[in-house]
């Protein structure tokens, strides 16, 4: 705040005079960003459309790092966020789930999500300083007869957030929240 405050010739407090907080003033960004994106077009056939709907939601914050950290601490949803919320609920309905599980399913569907996005940006925020992730850390100073099959795996495993992965993983979890919630 206090950066924006230099930047804008003002003083942090005359800031707070329009916002709460740090968290509330990244939230406004967020909507104003994601107002701007076209509303995204929907399958009709409703797995599909929940997945559509995840994938939009994470096309939407991975192209907003900073916001990942604004949304995490209560779930703040930005406004074109929840009309995706509400055509996933829906959707995850339409599936056969009842509300509430319908509402389970969206959360274990955003908490996924935002655990991608944030290894992602940690990982690359390590990179760009010439590090590496406590993780990889980690897996480089395994001993082999300890965990043989974590070594094994070398550096694998830190790739956990590439492409393609994100769409497998949420395949995975929509499939299994749709069996476990319709059975």
């Amino acid at each position: 705040m206090r950066r924006l405050a230099k930047d804008m010739s003002s003083t942090p407090m005359a800031l707070y005079h329009h916002v709460k907080d740090k968290d509330e003033l990244l939230l406004l960004l967020l909507e104003l960003r994601t107002g701007r994106l076209p509303p995204a077009e929907l399958p009709r056939e409703p797995r599909e459309r929940l997945l559509a709907g995840a994938r939009s939601l994470h096309e939407m914050l991975a192209t907003c790092p900073w916001a990942v950290d604004a949304l995490t601490p209560d779930g703040r949803v930005s406004a074109p966020a929840r009309r995706i919320v509400e055509t996933m609920i829906d959707a995850a309905v339409d599936c056969g789930l009842n509300p509430d599980r319908a509402r389970h399913a969206y959360g274990v569907i955003w908490n996924y999500t935002l655990g991608e996005l944030l290894v992602r940006f940690n990982r690359e925020r390590a990179r760009r300083q010439g590090d590496s992730t406590p993780w990889e850390r980690a897996m480089r100073s395994l001993d082999p007869v300890a965990f043989p099959l974590l070594a094994g795996l070398g550096g694998q495993l830190t790739e956990i957030a590439g492409a393609g992965h994100y769409q497998r993983g949420l395949e995975a979890v929509v499939d299994g929240l749709l069996r476990q919630g319709v059975a």
